[in-house]
């Protein structure tokens, strides 16, 4: 543990496990950095850890650090925005030393008659209203397509002949449609940059009363936006918006130092992804692509893909997906990975090798055999064989063109690379699972007279299964796809009963399994 005072040590017990604002201090009380954290007591202890891979920059921040001070809020949306009012507000030493400049970004709320709301790298005199500086482009962006679904604003400078794709999915108010006013809408804008200034309190408080007062009015189309709009405001809470990590103290974590001191990178490996191969006996075959942001999950970044090459031949299924993955458009619209972890050993790593030199494209990749959980990679030094040896903790076995790392299993690089791997397998069951799962089902259903191809597509997303449809109601049948088609249904799947005295009792369809829908 980094030292510090008895006191401060006492103080940081009473770290909480919400998110907030926390305000590092020296010796003479003054804010010296600021910061934000999805889990207080998580972020800031992870100071006081002691960490040979600490950046020089880090680590003089901490030996400066004499107390420390936070604030709680309702979500990291909040403590996202709030985090940069304090910054801008009180010029912390660090917050300017430890962050490159040329990675801000700004939100900037145009003076127009209909504010454009967009995103740049540096405010200019120009009378609009700018909010930041972040260091975070991901979390900003993530947090204002949240925002957006409660305050619709528009983004475009020029307006569409019609309204805007946008302005269908809700996320525009559709000025060009005459659908808003400019009072209206300025009135929408201006409680979005309290939200950006950190004014939630005040925001919410504002919301509440105007939905009393349109109730008493009875006005009940207002009473219900500003409802829905508090509502969506206080789930808030529970989006992830940014972890709990910083970009600059990415050498903070020893697990992705580790990975790139032991996989030779130039860099911690900020964008990994990782892919898996899932199959039944060669039938519904599918792969997935997870990745992972700073060492954190990140959801809204995974793929699937159903396999258009059959069989079971896991290194062709593994060429289709690097190619379908790094095809032009996908490159164009996806971030390049920083490093590639595959699901397999030699042959796997091998295949999607292959293909990449075919494209020209040179991406670091690994290879996870899961026997032994070693780490397969193509050789980089001079090809030389050896029997084995100890290179810091890890046995290293050499070949003419595979490196092999057998890693202990308390080792923090070994358990990153195994969460990321395990949450491909996950992934790519859950969805195989799902077209197994819809396979079974339509079959059972494609031999009832009058149910047609959208009928059973109804009954498949609404009960997910034969299993879930046989215990389903008259009532809730028929809800989904009529009174009469409902009938036909249930007295198709009803089992045959045999007389007493007969034969045993059979049933129609033997195959009753629960193949339920995955949750993704």
């Amino acid at each position: 543990m980094q030292y510090m005072t008895d006191s401060l040590r006492d103080k940081l017990k009473t770290l909480p496990n919400e998110p907030g604002v926390y305000f590092h201090r020296d010796a003479a009380k003054k804010i010296i950095y600021i910061g934000k954290a999805a889990i207080l007591k998580n972020r800031v202890m992870s100071y006081f850890q002691v960490s040979k891979n600490r950046d020089p920059k880090t680590a003089l921040l901490v030996a400066d650090i004499a107390d420390t001070e936070w604030i709680t809020v309702g979500s990291e949306v909040e403590a996202l925005f709030l985090e940069s009012e304090f910054i801008k507000r009180y010029k912390p030493k660090y917050n300017i030393d430890l962050k490159d400049d040329k990675n801000f970004i700004y939100i900037k709320v145009s003076s127009d008659e209909f504010p454009v709301v967009t995103y740049v790298r540096r405010p200019m005199d120009d009378k609009a209203h700018y909010y930041g500086p972040f260091t975070s482009s991901d979390a900003v962006r993530r947090a204002m397509r949240m925002l957006r679904k409660v305050f619709p604003y528009v983004t475009h400078a020029t307006w569409p002949k019609r309204g805007c794709l946008q302005y269908h999915l809700g996320l525009c108010p559709g000025p060009e449609e005459g659908a808003i006013t400019a009072v209206d809408y300025r009135k929408n804008v201006r409680r979005l940059e309290m939200y950006l200034r950190g004014e939630q309190t005040k925001l919410m408080a504002d919301l509440e009363k105007e939905m009393l007062r349109a109730a008493k009015k009875n006005d009940f189309e207002t009473a219900a936006r500003a409802r829905d709009q508090l509502r969506d405001l206080l789930s808030f809470g529970k989006q992830k918006v940014f972890g709990d990590t910083e970009a600059f103290d990415l050498s903070r974590d020893q697990a992705l130092v580790g990975l790139a001191e032991r996989l030779e990178l130039p860099v911690p490996p900020r964008r990994i992804e990782c892919y898996d191969i899932s199959h039944l006996q060669g039938t519904d075959n599918v792969a997935s692509m997870v990745v992972f942001t700073d060492g954190m999950a990140n959801r809204d970044e995974y793929r699937r893909f159903k396999m258009r090459t059959g069989g079971n031949d896991d290194f062709e299924h593994m060429r289709e997906v690097m190619r379908r993955r790094f095809s032009l458009k996908n490159l164009a619209d996806w971030p390049k990975p920083d490093l590639l972890v595959i699901d397999g050993g030699k042959g796997q790593v091998g295949a999607v090798l292959g293909v990449l030199d075919e494209l020209g494209i040179d991406i670091p990749t690994v290879g996870m055999a899961k026997r032994e959980e070693e780490l397969i990679r193509r050789q980089s030094g001079s090809g030389q064989t050896f029997k084995g040896h100890w290179d810091n903790e890890a046995w290293i076995t050499d070949s003419a063109e595979w490196n092999v790392i057998l890693l202990p299993p308390a080792s923090h690089v070994l358990q990153l690379l195994q969460r990321v791997r395990d949450e491909a397998h996950r992934f790519a069951i859950t969805y195989q699972t799902v077209l197994r799962g819809k396979r079974q089902v339509k079959s059972q259903l494609d031999d009832i007279p009058g149910v047609g191809p959208a009928t059973r597509k109804i009954l498949i997303k609404t009960f997910g299964s034969v299993r879930g449809l046989k215990l389903a109601t008259t009532e809730e049948i028929a809800a989904a796809i009529g009174t009469s088609k409902a009938r036909v249904v249930q007295e198709y799947l009803a089992p045959e009963v045999i007389p007493d005295g007969g034969a045993p009792a059979t049933i129609k369809n033997e195959r009753t399994d629960d193949m339920p829908v995955a949750d993704e």
